[in-house]
């Protein structure tokens, strides 16, 4: 068996696994470092499989797949597939809560948790899988899952699709291929999710909805999104038990209430740092376009926020105007501009808050000057932009924050 892998990242390298561990005559050959161009050209004929990376383009070829195609042909068990421009992993990690909280053998997997792949031999029929997908993974899916969960909608990705219509497009598979025994809950608040609703033949879940207070009270990460990010787990729970999210909140709060306060929030989504001095250090860094960072300010409608934000901008800085306009906020005391966004920032507006560091470190040292001769101030670094001028990747730019706020004194 011949396969190829169009990128050997963490899902490349579970497919080899896979493969190799199943098939005693699979051969990969990697490819990497190559353009979509470039890749185009080349001939695959000869290979059983072509397995192409998330952030590869579909290449139309008949023996074209991916990770997210292969496991939904394998899969023996339901799967909840949770979709949207920001906090999808949020309401996987709540959905993965309220399913342990009520004891049901519970994988996650996608973007947010282990390569799909890496968990398809410990699944039965009485297992259960909750998928957090990206626009990527859905590119081509020929499935969708039996629930569906389709969040706010909101240009990204620009650089890889052709435009925003192709992102809709690929975000749309997560429900194109529903029947009307399946579920979809999609954010109503939303004319892209109410646009793809409208087509869809799976029974359909509205959301937001609203929900007792002591349950609302259980959700402990801060911001509005939050609140309706548990929402729609709630009622994808409710979904897989065939019931409604009314019946599912009067017959099992007190499991809803235990699995929503287990959940205490991922690494780098608004995260709480510390506080120090009476200031409070936010770390935000999965925010990489101007709608989350909006978001994440919002979060914080009381405090004093200082914002350290800035980086590769994702629309060749098309989107400044929106990010500027999050500065409007009256809460927001400081604009710590980091990375070539920041730069862009500072030459296309005047404004007596901005201050430019030449660092990370003194970003955060110039942002805790600023909190500390304030009442009730948040440092919040969310950077509206890609971490691609000054990191690694997202995670090296939220660890960077994350060390150097652990060692202020």
């Amino acid at each position: 068996m011949k396969i190829a892998l169009l990128g050997y990242g963490k899902e490349g390298k579970s497919t080899e696994n896979y493969f190799k561990a199943h098939f005693s005559d699979a051969e990969c050959d990697i490819f990497e470092n190559f353009t979509y161009d470039e890749i185009k050209k080349k001939d695959f004929s000869s290979y059983d499989y072509v397995f192409r990376s998330p952030s590869v383009p579909p290449l139309h070829l008949e023996n074209e797949s991916s990770i997210t195609k292969y496991f939904f042909d394998h899969c023996p068990c339901p799967i909840i597939g949770v979709t949207a421009t920001k906090g999808k992993g949020t309401t996987c990690s709540f959905i993965k809560s309220l399913l342990d909280a009520d004891h049901q053998d519970t994988y996650l997997v996608g973007n947010i948790g282990a390569p799909a792949l890496d968990i398809l031999d410990h699944l039965t029929d009485k297992s259960i899988v909750v998928y957090e997908m990206s626009s990527f993974q859905l590119w081509d899916l020929e499935k969708s899952p039996h629930i569906a969960v389709l969040g706010q909608l909101e240009p990204d990705h620009l650089n890889v699709h052709r435009d925003y219509a192709d992102y809709l497009e690929a975000k749309s598979h997560i429900t194109k291929y529903q029947n009307a025994n399946d579920f979809l809950v999609y954010f109503q608040n939303n004319p892209e999710t109410t646009k793809i609703a409208q087509k869809t033949k799976a029974t359909l879940v509205p959301y937001p909805f609203e929900i007792p207070e002591n349950v609302k009270s259980a959700v402990i990460i801060p911001g509005k999104h939050n609140q309706e990010n548990a929402i729609a787990a709630i009622a994808a729970v409710a979904c897989f038990k065939n019931i409604s999210p009314d019946e599912y909140l009067k017959k099992h709060q007190s499991s809803i209430v235990k699995g929503l306060q287990n959940f205490h929030g991922l690494p780098h989504r608004l995260e709480f740092i510390r506080e120090l001095g009476g200031v409070k250090y936010y770390d935000d860094n999965f925010s990489t376009n101007p709608s989350s960072t909006r978001v994440a300010v919002n979060a914080f409608p009381d405090d004093n926020v200082i914002v350290i934000i800035g980086g590769r901008d994702k629309t060749n800085n098309q989107d400044l105007p929106e990010i500027y306009d999050i500065f409007k906020s009256p809460n927001i005391k400081q604009i710590v501009l980091i990375g070539e966004s920041g730069h862009a920032l500072a030459k296309k507006y005047q404004d007596n808050r901005f201050t430019i560091a030449k660092s990370l470190e003194q970003a955060i040292q110039t942002a805790q000057q600023t909190a500390e001769s304030l009442s009730s101030a948040i440092v919040l670094m969310s950077p509206a932009a890609a971490s691609f001028d000054m990191f690694e990747n997202v995670y090296d730019r939220g660890a960077q924050f994350k060390n150097l706020v652990e060692h202020l004194n």
